[in-house]
């Protein structure tokens, strides 16, 4: 596995779980608001030997006080040893939710009819109609299509959650997101951070544009019952 990192101890990226998030690198997007660069672009890889060699010390020496583990990126499912890796953390009596951006269906399938995971969070990068325009690459809309429905129909606790950026989105996005996940588990709305990012030019696009995340929650909610907001403090 290539990781960029991982941080020893989070109580909020693993929902109701004591948990650990390891970092995977490269991605299949390029979201100009990705504020992981350095875990999506090729020349900013960190050079780090001997991270998966670590990251399972670190496990065992947590036995007993760890619940779960958090794997998300990059994009965790384009790593060829990502099933392999699941199943190595589910042996040794870790939960684990998976991060993905659902590009690779074919990986999902498998992971969900092994049932090696016990969530599974999927960011929505804009609506069906406006996908590219988020992902900063030509996005296969089917492809993430058939990730939505393996995910909805999957039986396995999941989200989906959308990082909502003036400049790109409009509030009509979110209403025809709606549409499309309807009747899904929980859905939440991701406030923009105005930082590092993939792409600085979209500063420029953001300044002065602000986009209501309650007025969004509330047209949402006829469509998925849990709609959250997360802000960041």
């Amino acid at each position: 596995m290539r990781l960029g990192g991982f941080q020893k101890l989070t109580l909020i990226d693993f929902p109701g779980t004591i948990a650990t998030t390891v970092f995977t690198v490269g991605c299949s997007f390029r979201c100009p608001f990705c504020h992981n660069p350095e875990l999506v672009i090729k020349s900013q890889f960190p050079a780090l030997n001997n991270l998966e060699e670590e990251f399972f010390q670190h496990l065992e020496k947590r036995q007993g006080k760890l619940e779960g583990v958090c794997i998300t990126g990059g994009e965790p499912t384009i790593q060829p040893d990502i099933i392999g890796f699941i199943e190595k953390i589910r042996a040794m009596g870790f939960k684990v939710k998976l991060d993905s951006n659902g590009t690779r269906p074919d990986v999902l399938r498998k992971i969900i009819k092994n049932k090696s995971v016990d969530f599974i969070a999927m960011d929505i990068k804009s609506s069906p109609q406006n996908y590219s325009k988020a992902t900063g690459l030509g996005a296969d809309i089917e492809r993430i299509k058939l990730s939505v429905k393996l995910i909805m129909n999957s039986g396995i606790a999941h989200e989906f959650r959308t990082t909502v950026v003036p400049g790109i989105h409009s509030e009509e996005d979110f209403v025809k997101i709606a549409k499309w996940i309807k009747g899904a588990d929980s859905y939440y709305l991701q406030e923009y951070r105005d930082m590092r990012i993939i792409d600085p030019r979209l500063k420029e696009k953001t300044k002065g544009k602000v986009l209501d995340l309650e007025k969004i929650k509330k047209t949402m909610q006829p469509y998925i019952e849990n709609v959250g907001i997360r802000k960041n403090n």
